[in-house]
């Protein structure tokens, strides 16, 4: 066992957080942890690194368990330090021992005491044990291993956007190597392609690793069991979040079953203890009665417990048939150009996914939409439109000083305080909760404040940057639920593939600068971008097989030609002997870039950062690779043009 809970009980004041909860964690198991918001599975994680102490029971940790976690707080850090500063942070005790060693060199030259000098070599062969003076490389190779380039690494931390921080807080737990990941929303803020990779890295992960998620597809992915933290009690699923699904929908209808069943046993006796309690020679039998019934233990009606967000959307006016558009739109941060002359238009009823990668421009767009982006182009607002924006980052569209009452009285929506106390309350903020301040919220409790402000407007256009982020499971499902039921447009950005494919009826993306529209839902968009794919390289290899199949005709008719010209028959020979030559270098070109694919999958594995050789003799092929074909297409265009010459 490398880490568990004995017994434990947990209590926030009056609050039982987990009461009497049992839980080991083996080597090699990876799990997922969920439960609604406010249930505590942050918590969990906290006390299992240590940071809470149980009321009662005792928090295990193997004598050599090492801990690694990656947790909500993580994405608020900021600094001016470089991200290899960063990353190197995970070498925490080989730093400490760097400062001592200076410290000491430096005590040493003032004073040359023999015990200093015999300290400076302790910690001088202790950081050599550690491997102390290999730090520096592991850490670039790493990083470089991540997708960071050779100049990014001296790059201030804070200039980073959110999901190539995560990279970085990545890098550090891998150089850290811990026998246990403890992983709280990882992919939160993070894109697509990063949350693939994710999935890629943790599928090779070595150790253990406990996933707190609301996405479903992650979770579906990646995890072999679930632990559900439900009415403070732990649950245990051995599957993934699918089997959790289905496998706790039929205990529920067992327990029901058994409930019912143990119900009507009870009324039975209790009939039989009233017709026999009167008669005084039957009373010894009602006695006998009432204690097997005192003794029964008792089956619990299943009532689930959940926090419901009473997510209702409404809309105050009708707009026009266009709501938005954008013409000739440019933008760019200096040399990183997001868009360039690209158009778009979003109608009336319109329920649009902006998705991409990370850097692309996504929450650009939505600003420049929004009008809250300058830009070069033209943005035109269409006729009674009433637009609401959700922010991605909650902290830069809430006031922290602000209580949640007066955030919500600031946001223009004309309600009374009273109505605004009701609102409220829908999102599971009552009583003397709405005097809390923004600033003490947890991420879901300030997502859920940012909803309430976003559908107190009444607005019959809503931009959503990230709206799941921080939101639990089913909370995820109630809005989802609620946006389909919303009678008018929005658009939104989500890296939650669920959560898109539920609430999408077309899918923008970013290519080349440009808007790309595709009138469907996600999963549409998937089977489509996969049938180009195929197509495109059905479509090359018919090309290079028709060109095989055309040389050998092409070759006929010249031999025609030759027997009625003998003036060009030399002409002939050499045009020949070029389509062979032509078609032989096909062949290699061919050959060359399925190497080279090969070796691009190869170079993609996380296994291979960490071994510095394996990467090295990698790269060292790819470079002869893609200079063998560099040269090799030269010499194909020249080959063409002599045969369309001498044709």
């Amino acid at each position: 066992m490398l880490a568990g809970f004995n017994n434990i009980t947990f209590e926030f004041g009056s609050r039982v957080i987990v009461a009497d909860a049992t839980w080991h964690i083996q080597p090699g198991e990876r799990i997922g942890l969920i439960g609604y918001n406010g249930t505590g599975k942050s918590t969990l994680l906290k006390l299992l690194v240590g940071d809470y102490t149980p009321s009662e029971g005792t928090v295990e940790r193997g004598r050599n368990t090492t801990i690694g976690y990656l947790h909500q707080d993580l994405l608020s850090f900021d600094t001016n330090d470089s991200i290899l500063n960063v990353a190197l942070s995970a070498f925490e005790k080989i730093q400490q021992l760097e400062k001592e060693i200076e410290e000491l060199g430096k005590e040493l030259e003032a004073t040359s005491d023999e015990k200093i000098l015999m300290l400076y070599s302790d910690k001088l062969h202790e950081i050599e044990v550690l491997g102390g003076y290999d730090i520096h490389h592991k850490t670039e190779e790493v990083l470089q291993g991540l997708g960071f380039a050779n100049e990014d690494l001296q790059r201030p931390y804070k200039e980073f956007s959110g999901g190539w921080r995560m990279r970085v807080l990545l890098a550090k737990m891998i150089l850290q190597q811990p026998d246990l990941l403890l992983l709280d929303e990882p992919t939160n803020h993070l894109d697509l392609p990063s949350i693939e990779w994710l999935e890629k890295y943790l599928q090779h992960y070595k150790g253990s690793v406990v996933i707190v998620s609301h996405d479903k597809y992650f979770l579906n992915r990646m995890v072999t069991k679930i632990v559900e933290l439900y009415q403070q009690q732990l649950h245990f699923y051995t599957g993934n979040y699918e089997y959790y699904e289905t496998e706790k929908e039929q205990r529920t209808e067992i327990q029901q079953r058994a409930y019912e069943n143990q119900q009507d046993y009870i009324r039975q006796n209790e009939r039989l203890i009233e017709r026999f309690r009167a008669k005084a020679s039957k009373a010894a039998m009602a006695q006998s009665l009432i204690k097997k019934l005192d003794r029964l233990d008792r089956i619990e009606n299943v009532e689930l417990e959940r926090p419901n967000l009473k997510i209702n959307f409404r809309v105050d006016k009708q707009p026009g048939k266009i709501l938005a558009s954008l013409k000739d739109a440019s933008k760019n941060f200096g040399s990183n150009l997001i868009v360039k002359n690209t158009n778009a238009e979003i109608e009336r009823g319109d329920k649009i996914a902006l998705i991409g990668a990370n850097g692309k421009g996504k929450s650009t767009v939505l600003r420049m939409i929004a009008g809250t982006e300058p830009f070069e182009g033209e943005r035109n607002w269409g006729h009674n439109v009433d637009e609401s924006f959700y922010a991605q980052h909650q902290l830069e569209a809430l006031n922290i000083n602000n209580t949640i009452l007066e955030e919500m009285m600031e946001c223009g929506s004309g309600k009374t305080e009273l109505e605004l106390r009701s609102l409220l309350g829908c999102f599971l903020f009552s009583g003397d909760d709405v005097e809390k301040k923004i600033r003490i919220l947890s991420g879901g409790e300030k997502a859920r404040v940012a909803l309430a402000k976003v559908i107190a407007g009444k607005a019959n256009f809503l931009l959503l940057d990230e709206p799941t982020n921080h939101l639990d499971i089913h909370s995820v499902e109630l809005l989802a639920d609620a946006l389909n039921k919303y009678e008018g447009s929005y658009i939104l950005v989500s890296h939650d593939r669920y959560f898109v494919s539920k609430t999408a009826n077309k899918i923008w993306e970013i290519v080349d600068h440009e808007i790309k529209e595709f009138k469907g839902g996600y999963e549409e968009y998937v089977q489509w971008k996969e049938r180009m794919a195929k197509a495109k390289f059905e479509n090359a290899k018919q090309q290079a097989e028709i060109t095989v199949q055309e040389s050998p005709k092409q070759s006929s008719s010249n031999k025609k030609q030759e027997t009625t010209n003998n003036s060009n028959r030399e002409q002939q020979k050499e045009l020949q002997k070029l389509q062979k030559q032509f078609s032989k270098l096909e062949s290699t070109i061919n050959e060359l870039n399925q190497q080279k694919t090969n070796i691009e999958t190869e170079l993609a594995l996380p296994e291979n950062y960490s071994d510095k050789n394996a990467f090295i003799q990698l790269e060292e092929r790819y470079k002869q690779v893609q200079q063998k074909l560099t040269a090799a297409n030269k010499e194909y265009e020249k080959l063409f043009e002599r045969i369309m010459a001498l044709e």
